[in-house]
């Protein structure tokens, strides 16, 4: 699997270049497929309603992190999986650079 972290290293840096004019903030990430962003500047609504709305009407997929807490912290963050094709990586970010 000789290469494999320099792929997703790859991936990672292509999403994160292609939302650096989004209202999201990104967080470090490393040894993970998912790169977390704090998305207060776009919506106040909890994460698992931010990701509803984001799936619906915007067509892109993220993942709450309060559903991996007992008792969940407040804060507006969520995680998108960069384990896609750079076209799929570069759509998402269009998206997510106009909201």
């Amino acid at each position: 699997v000789s290469g494999l972290a320099d792929f997703y290293q790859q991936k990672r840096d292509l999403f994160a270049a292609a939302l650096q004019h989004s209202k999201l903030s990104l967080l470090p990430c490393q040894g993970t497929y998912f790169q977390l962003a704090d998305y207060s500047a776009i919506s106040s609504l909890p994460d698992t309603a931010f990701c509803d709305w984001l799936t619906i009407n915007h067509k892109v997929a993220a993942i709450p992190l309060s559903v991996f807490y007992q008792a969940p912290p407040e804060q507006r963050i969520v995680r998108f999986c960069f384990a896609k094709t750079s076209d799929t990586l570069n759509a998402a970010a269009e998206v997510l650079c106009r909201l």
